[in-house]
């Protein structure tokens, strides 16, 4: 039994040199090519909707444990705020359709003028993917309501001291 066994290890050695020494002899072995550094990271674009060429093309860089966890969240996080875009866009299309085959032409515009509005180019990117977005809006004094309710008094009151 012992002889057995001692064959088979002294195989299995044979065996894993011819095959190192096949493997640098030929270079065949696709495991040995170079990595590519870091800093080679294509990110998607911010400035369009997303096709199926960028999500193939997306790179991230790599680290320690494998690909950098905020460029894969950010990737993530762009790509499902195009897919839900692209989804409400569906929406609105198939019920401008289903507007215009019951003869609703009134409902039909609305939703082209809306859908067209969507799609025009804004002047505001997208919302940020680290938390929800608030827009102000700057409103003069003499058109904003009134402020009412305990503690606030009827004359104006003055601004906070920067600090």
């Amino acid at each position: 039994m012992d002889q057995l066994l001692l064959f088979i290890v002294v195989a299995l050695v044979v065996a894993a040199i011819v095959f190192g020494v096949t493997v640098m002899l030929s270079g065949g072995d696709s495991g040995l090519t170079p990595v590519e550094p870091d800093g080679q990271a294509v990110p998607l674009p911010t400035d369009r909707p997303l096709d199926e060429d960028d999500i193939s093309a997306t790179k991230f860089d790599t680290a320690w444990r494998g690909y950098r966890m905020g460029q894969v969240d950010q990737a993530l996080q762009r790509a499902a705020y195009d897919i839900g875009y692209k989804g409400e866009l569906i929406s609105v299309l198939e019920a401008e359709v289903i507007a215009l085959r019951e003869g609703r032409t009134a409902d039909a515009d609305a939703l082209r003028r809306a859908r067209e509005a969507a799609l025009a180019p804004s002047a505001t990117p997208p919302p940020a993917a680290d938390g929800p977005v608030i827009e102000l809006s700057a409103v003069p004094d003499d058109e904003a309501p009134p402020k009412e309710g305990p503690g606030v008094d009827a004359k104006k009151s003055e601004p906070a001291e920067p600090r």
